[in-house]
């Protein structure tokens, strides 16, 4: 059995923080491959390292005298873990490097790396494993793109031989060895390429949270748990709004077969979520989940006949091709066809798209409506369970929200309903109390 196990950065943020964690990987001697994210808050009030970093770079980019004052904060925030912990280590040299390369201007992606760097360091001192500097085993192409068939190659070829390695999330190299970073929260992608690469039996991701929750705990309180879901729900969930796991995070493990344990640090003892290929499990309720986001704007274009009009939604779509602008979701009817379009990226450009629609097909009429948003209802127990849209329009209109528009995949796994903004909120509490309230 092999485990590649990775921590955020709440699970990191203090040597109290620490110390759960190392309890968690000395009790199972198969979490062999540790992935960690750099330290996280400590409080509400409190500042996260990368951010921190970030910071501090820019003073150094720019000559500000603030940069000897943050980089000093920021030697004390690993300071502190250290002492906690009671080790011996010193990071200065690491840090008179990156003193030298920040005043260098070596960019932000390599001040950013450094948070997951300097605590993989901490992490390996403290664990008594070895540490692999992410930089020699995740590979970016020359155009900055990540390069899975190397960085398998490399991951294996270095960890072969290991029983056990600490190897810092977030970030790899260039073949130059300019550092590059995935985006914000790409630790749980780290982690998902390790287990990927070296086959591993499962890949635990260890955060703040039991797991997957059904729907948002800021608009339903205490909402339940999801034990079991698939990586095509996990993927629908995460693009709508889902948090949890950084939704490039599935693909390396899911092209493996290798399921994923959302576990929490401060709460080892529960069990939850796991996310698989596919699963026989019935899952408790018709839906397994509920998320969205606000701000969209809807885009309707209506024409006679557009349905025997060959080339119409190419043209159509082409305009946005032009203007750098994507759409979310393109319900159509014979003779209309709606855009649902990010509001804030179309803003700046929507007189150019009106006008441009209107140069290539020609339509009889165009509006368009603000201020919307989106919610994905998703759920492999809807392919089994008649009548899913009529519970959610009847759960709706009871709630008096107006649906601006729904859509269901061919799939049938899962449904997506436009309301306004103002009505996101109630929306989200009609839905998961028709699903599961009432089945409680």
């Amino acid at each position: 059995m092999k485990k590649v196990v990775k921590f955020g950065g709440s699970s990191l943020a203090s040597a109290e923080q620490f110390k759960k964690v190392g309890d968690i990987i000395r009790a199972d001697e198969t979490r062999r491959f540790v992935v960690p994210s750099a330290p996280g808050k400590r409080n509400s009030n409190d500042t996260k390292v990368t951010d921190l970093l970030y910071k501090c770079y820019r003073a150094a980019e720019k000559g500000h005298t603030d940069f000897d004052k943050v980089l000093t904060e920021i030697k004390a925030r690993y300071q502190e873990i250290i002492d906690g912990l009671g080790l011996g280590l010193s990071l200065e040299e690491d840090f008179n490097i990156i003193e030298e390369k920040f005043k260098n201007h070596a960019g932000e992606e390599y001040a950013a790396s450094r948070g997951e760097y300097l605590n993989g360091k901490i992490m390996a001192d403290y664990l008594g494993y070895e540490f692999v500097d992410s930089a020699k085993i995740i590979r970016f192409d020359g155009e900055g793109q990540f390069d899975m068939e190397m960085t398998n190659r490399l991951t294996r070829e270095y960890l072969k031989d290991k029983e056990n390695a600490v190897i810092p999330g977030f970030y790899g190299a260039m073949e130059d060895g300019t550092v590059k970073t995935f985006s914000r929260g790409g630790s749980d992608i780290t982690g998902s390429i390790v287990a990927g690469a070296l086959d591993a039996d499962l890949y635990e991701n260890w955060t703040d949270v039991s797991g997957f929750l059904v729907t948002d705990p800021r608009i339903i309180e205490n909402p339940k748990s999801i034990d079991t879901i698939t990586y095509r729900e996990l993927r629908e969930l995460s693009y709508m709004g889902a948090t949890v796991l950084h939704e490039d995070a599935i693909f390396p493990v899911r092209k493996a077969g290798i399921p994923i344990n959302i576990r929490n640090t401060n709460r080892p003892e529960d069990a939850g979520t796991m996310i698989v290929e596919d699963t026989c499990k019935k899952p408790a309720y018709t839906i397994t989940g509920i998320a969205g986001k606000k701000g969209f704007c809807s885009l309707f274009i209506e024409k006679s006949m557009m349905n025997s009009e060959i080339g119409f939604g190419r043209k159509v779509l082409q305009v946005l091709e032009k203007e750098g602008i994507s759409f979310e979701h393109l319900p159509s009817g014979i003779d209309t066809m709606t855009l649902f379009i990010h509001q804030d990226e179309f803003a700046e450009k929507e007189q150019q798209v009106i006008s441009g629609i209107h140069r290539a097909v020609n339509p009889d009429f165009m509006e368009l409506e603000s201020d919307l948003a989106l919610i994905a209802v998703v759920g492999r127990g809807m392919r089994s369970n008649r009548g899913t849209a009529a519970r959610i329009f009847a759960a709706l209109a009871h709630a008096n929200v107006n649906v601006k528009m729904i859509d269901q995949g061919s799939s049938e796994l899962n449904v997506i309903i436009g309301v306004r903004n103002e009505d996101f909120e109630v929306a989200v509490k009609a839905i998961y109390d028709i699903f599961v309230t009432t089945q409680l």
